[in-house]
């Protein structure tokens, strides 16, 4: 349960260093106002705040998010988020070990979203 609670405050510093760093991120995020949270089926997690084109994230669940992905235990999510399977997520859908709630027009914006967090590749 640790390490995905680590991994989820990670995933907040991650959101908000591109947004320190990444011009693409910024417009990407711009105009938003959104919050979003990700838990396990226990009710721990973490949830985030997109608004004014910034993003905060703090500790526990929120009463009206957005939308919520909420994985089988933190085991799950923790191995589903660390993927390097680009499907991880699709996968973990169909066999609901991640169930997906709220505006899912939202979901497809978040899932753009994870593109600008990844690390640009080496030439």
């Amino acid at each position: 349960m640790l390490k995905f609670k680590f991994l989820l405050w990670a995933f907040g510093q991650l959101l908000k260093k591109a947004n320190k760093s990444n011009p693409a991120f910024v417009e990407y995020i711009s105009g938003k106002d959104i919050v979003f949270q990700i838990q396990t089926a226990q009710g721990s997690g973490r949830h985030f705040t997109v608004k004014n084109d910034k993003i905060k994230s703090k500790g526990g669940l929120t009463a009206q998010p957005t939308f919520t992905l909420t994985f089988k235990d933190a085991e799950t999510g923790l191995r589903v988020m660390t993927a390097k399977d680009k499907n991880a997520f699709m996968a973990a859908v169909q066999n609901k070990d991640l169930v997906m709630s709220g505006d899912f027009k939202e979901v497809m914006w978040f899932q753009g979203l994870t593109k600008y967090l990844k690390p640009k590749k080496k030439k």
